[in-house]
């Protein structure tokens, strides 16, 4: 265990305790068909096609990629998918990441902190490998992902586009612009210290504003998933009024800085 890794396994065993799951990774063609069942379950395509076949697993574990599942009474109950990504520094230099393409908790058990406790793991499993950045993208739309990322997890947003991964046809996101923020987590900053340790409070718009700083609040509906549901046109004003909200933002050189304590997006002028 390298003396990076070793805290961030604490705090990974400490949130799978509060979740009251164990956090495995999965090598085996019969795990990671238990993973394939889990994100099929949370997203049931409409053909009944897979999100992530086995085979698929086994070649980007065997990468050196990532596939891990959360477990309560030995039943899988989360689980999580990433591949090892590059990007260009500030000054050109590819450096390595892990891509967390999927992360899924079934919904019956969701609010629970297994996502967290996925996560921790996944952070303390980079940090091991001494990979010390971790990417993904996220709905703004949803809010319990939105505090999940900022709040609990203490990501940097980094970019926003619409449509990102084109017509998507899962039980989720069907009808729906596949709209998403770019999350940055940095695993060893003082900012994600501080989220996992729960010192992360929400964001005081009116506060920020007070520095001087320039401020918007962009606000999320209650539930985006339960709303396309049941008033699919609502759910399409929502989309294109928050798209709307951060293209603006973005380009007038704003960033996402926070969530306000009833969850909705702060943008603000970097510091």
């Amino acid at each position: 265990m390298t003396d990076a890794a070793a805290p961030a396994w604490i705090d990974a065993a400490r949130a799978s305790r509060a979740a009251d799951v164990e956090v495995r990774v999965l090598a085996s063609l019969d795990d990671l068909d238990q993973a394939r069942e889990l994100f099929d379950a949370t997203w049931p395509s409409a053909d009944g096609a897979t999100q992530v076949t086995p085979n698929l697993a086994r070649a980007v574990v065997h990468a050196g990629g990532y596939v891990s599942a959360a477990y309560a009474d030995d039943r899988p109950v989360g689980a999580a998918f990433a591949v090892v990504g590059r990007h260009r520094d500030a000054g050109g230099t590819w450096q390595v990441h892990l891509h967390s393409h999927m992360a899924a908790v079934l919904p019956a058990l969701r609010d629970r902190g297994i996502g967290r406790a996925l996560k921790l793991h996944q952070r303390a499993w980079a940090l091991e490998q001494g990979i010390d950045t971790v990417v993904w993208t996220f709905d703004p739309l949803v809010r319990r992902n939105v505090r999940l990322n900022l709040l609990l997890l203490g990501v940097d947003v980094d970019g926003f586009e619409p449509d990102f991964y084109g017509t998507l046809d899962d039980g989720i996101n069907a009808g729906d612009p596949s709209d998403r923020l770019f999350a940055w987590w940095r695993l060893g900053s003082a900012r994600v210290t501080s989220a996992i340790q729960g010192r992360l409070p929400p964001t005081d718009p009116k506060a920020f504003a007070a520095t001087g700083a320039d401020v918007r609040v962009v606000a999320l509906p209650a539930d985006i998933v339960d709303l396309r549901a049941s008033d699919p046109v609502e759910a399409r004003r929502w989309r294109h009024e928050v798209r709307s909200a951060l293209l603006d933002a973005f380009a007038a050189g704003l960033v996402v800085v926070g969530v306000t304590s009833s969850g909705d997006l702060v943008l603000g002028r970097p510091r």
